[in-house]
């Protein structure tokens, strides 16, 4: 089947277990394959929650798979680290995140009947192989939480030209591991051209993943990238009706951002310092030339103006209107129109918030906002 790139895509489509076994079967006589519609249902186990991602299950590949299929865990905790895959076509990469896009994937009954499994060994080792056919990284987008990386995201995604890429679980373990061999070989395999036009690939990492901003200048050195910002308050009164787990003591110890662990403080507290050694990293990283600080009081307009020239990118007309019509919607809810909560924000924010947000983020935001009103002014004198 996957010397079958047709077949296979054909078998993708079909969501409806009776039916896929039906087409299997029919189509596997038609190969010259012995297999019946029980052996198939025996085959086939539903994985809703993907929980066979930490099973140790032996790797049985050593080849990437074909173009097509995507990583979609890197398992550390195994007695051998293993990349899992599974299959998503030329389908686009539109979903605000990449976790929608792999549940969508793994409902499939052609991912639950195939597994594809590898060691993290033979990904890295067989990366190289398949540099000609990927869509080189054009930029990287960080952020501090809540603060509209995802609208940049799905902006960019508006053009078939461009593979965007959202929080991507894998790059999890790169940036572990401070492996920047690993980050390479990710961005190859996401970089894959399934549908044949793809020219660009946006990588937009996690919130945390910017503690790792100096590794990936070393892996990517050709790369640029930008840091997305936004008024403390604002972030924290975010942050304190639904935290985010990236800022969760219980799943961020205080050791992934140099934090002293201090038990009995508040989650709010805890985000806070974390958020402040975030923007730290990035604010000490923007001497580079190939980074650039975004506050989120500038976009959309700044995604256009400063983001997109920024990355090197020039659109056509017609996907500079897409753009524009996607900043209408919720980014992270495109079926629900967009609407501004900033003043909202400002005026939920308690006293004790507030004053939170001066202690550990207010200095901090200042240099961001000072270096970004720096490359705007010099961004200007260009025009």
């Amino acid at each position: 089947m996957l010397g079958d790139a047709s077949w296979t895509a054909e078998l993708a489509d079909i969501r409806d277990h009776e039916v896929f076994a039906a087409r299997l079967m029919e189509g596997g006589g038609t190969r010259g394959l012995a297999i019946t519609v029980r052996q198939i249902r025996d085959a086939l186990h539903a994985d809703p929650l993907g929980l066979s991602r930490f099973a140790f299950d032996c790797a049985t590949e050593q080849r990437w798979p074909p173009t097509g299929w995507l990583p979609i865990h890197v398992n550390l905790f195994a007695p051998q680290a293993t990349v899992d895959w599974a299959y998503v076509g030329a389908q686009p990469l539109s979903a605000p995140f990449f976790a929608e896009t792999v549940q969508d994937a793994t409902a499939r009954p052609l991912n639950q009947l195939i597994p594809y499994r590898m060691t993290l060994s033979d990904f890295v080792a067989d990366a190289p192989h398949h540099a000609a056919g990927a869509a080189p990284p054009a930029g990287f987008i960080f952020h501090m939480s809540r603060c509209g990386s995802t609208l940049v995201s799905q902006m960019l995604a508006q053009s078939a030209r461009h593979i965007v890429l959202s929080e991507a679980a894998p790059f999890d373990a790169g940036v572990r591991m401070a492996d920047a061999g690993l980050l390479r070989a990710l961005a190859l395999a996401y970089g894959r051209r399934r549908s044949g036009i793809e020219q660009r690939l946006f990588i937009k990492l996690d919130t945390w993943h910017a503690m790792a901003l100096p590794l990936f200048e070393q892996a990517f050195s050709d790369v640029p990238w930008v840091f997305l910002f936004r008024d403390p308050v604002e972030v924290l009164v975010s942050q304190a009706r639904e935290p985010g787990p990236q800022l969760l003591r219980q799943f961020a110890p205080p050791a992934l951002y140099g934090l002293e662990d201090i038990a009995a403080e508040p989650d709010i507290e805890y985000a806070a310092r974390a958020l402040g050694r975030i923007c730290g990293v990035a604010a000490d990283a923007l001497p580079s030339p190939r980074g650039m600080a975004v506050n989120y009081r500038d976009l959309p307009g700044a995604a256009e103006q400063h983001i997109l020239p920024h990355f090197g990118v020039s659109l056509e007309d017609n996907e500079c209107a897409a753009m524009r019509a996607a900043v209408r919607f919720d980014a992270k809810m495109p079926s629900h129109v967009f609407a501004a909560d900033s003043a909202a924000k400002q005026a939920a924010a308690p006293p004790a918030l507030r004053d939170l947000a001066d202690r550990t983020l207010r200095e901090v935001i200042g240099r961001l906002d000072t270096i970004a009103a720096r490359r705007r002014a010099a961004l200007a004198t260009l025009l």
